[in-house]
């Protein structure tokens, strides 16, 4: 199946996330990427991107599947929808603690392009369903 270019860049983003590629996942982000957190705060930059898959890697073991995309006409933004499946391997911060509870998620992701590579990152998912979810 052929891809656009936009849609490429996607799912080699979410195969280095599947593969815990930090590195390689911020290969694919420019330089000033904004980062919109889910019910939380908006970051700029790589190094706050880094900081924040670096915590990520250490509270969760995660794995999107299910991977749908969409990309706009002019391959400017996209779209993507997934299931989350993870554990939650270490406390974070003020949310419950963790004890390698179990959880699944439906997510929606928004993404801008800018020369090749991702410049908006914006994801939504319901943060009381994985509460209550970790919280059994």
């Amino acid at each position: 199946m052929n891809h656009t270019p936009a849609e490429t860049l996607l799912r080699m983003y979410y195969d280095r996330f599947n593969a815990r590629d930090v590195e390689g996942f911020l290969q694919l982000l420019s330089d000033n990427v904004v980062h919109e957190i889910s019910q939380g705060p908006v970051e700029r930059g790589k190094e706050a991107f880094r900081a924040f898959l670096e915590r990520m890697n250490r509270c969760y073991r995660e794995r999107v599947y299910d991977l749908m995309v969409m990309v706009s006409a002019d391959g400017s933004r996209a779209a993507a929808e997934f299931m989350l499946e993870g554990e939650y391997l270490q406390t974070d911060g003020d949310l419950p603690p963790a004890r390698g509870q179990r959880y699944t998620l439906r997510v929606g992701a928004f993404f801008e392009f800018e020369s090749g590579k991702i410049a908006r990152v914006s994801n939504h998912y319901n943060l009381q369903d994985w509460i209550a979810q970790v919280s059994q």
